[in-house]
């Protein structure tokens, strides 16, 4: 299902219609209306689809509006590798996200960049679609159990201080945590 079906859209939908679509959307799944755990589990991940699907629409969006050119998946996720290893993560997530669609080993990559800039929230939003797609693959499930373990370390009080300090210390990391 691509990401404007997610959002119960046409592949043609307009940027304000994605907003809107996404809105109501959040509005009738989001966690906190309900009581019992095991829905509130299952609105959480809709929630996680709806908000890859919305980054989705709305970067689909922009590109037919500055005719962005797109790449083959399997070009763009080669280059943003090479860029990785080069700890050249912003052009690694330029070259990433020109590809002409996204499947496991997109996310995956994503998922190490994102870590790579510190976003380790968004990283695991990245790395649990990765498993979604490909359950059966290992490395996917290993990055993303290693990625909820970075959040909730980094959640509490003394490490986000220090990794805060630690920003200041090494600019070219200076990126915000989430």
């Amino acid at each position: 299902m691509n990401a404007f079906e997610v959002l119960g859209l046409t592949m043609n939908a307009d940027e304000a219609q994605v907003r809107a679509a996404y809105r109501s959307s959040v509005k009738r799944c989001h966690p906190d209306q309900f009581q019992e755990k095991e829905q509130q589990e299952k609105a959480q991940e809709q929630l996680i689809r709806l908000n890859l699907a919305y980054e989705e629409a709305l970067r689909i969006t922009a590109q037919r509006q500055v005719g962005f050119n797109t790449v083959p998946v399997e070009d763009a996720k080669h280059m943003a590798q090479k860029l990785l290893e080069q700890d050249r993560l912003d052009n690694a997530m330029r070259q990433l996200m020109r590809a002409e669609r996204r499947d496991a080993e997109w996310h995956y990559i994503q998922g190490q960049i994102l870590t790579r800039m510190r976003h380790y929230s968004t990283a695991l939003q990245s790395y649990r679609e990765a498993v979604r797609l490909e359950p059966n693959e290992l490395r996917f499930r290993r990055a993303a159990f290693e990625a909820a373990q970075t959040v909730k370390k980094h959640q509490k009080p003394l490490q986000r201080a220090i990794d805060t300090i630690d920003g200041l210390l090494h600019p070219k990391h200076r990126e915000i945590k989430r």
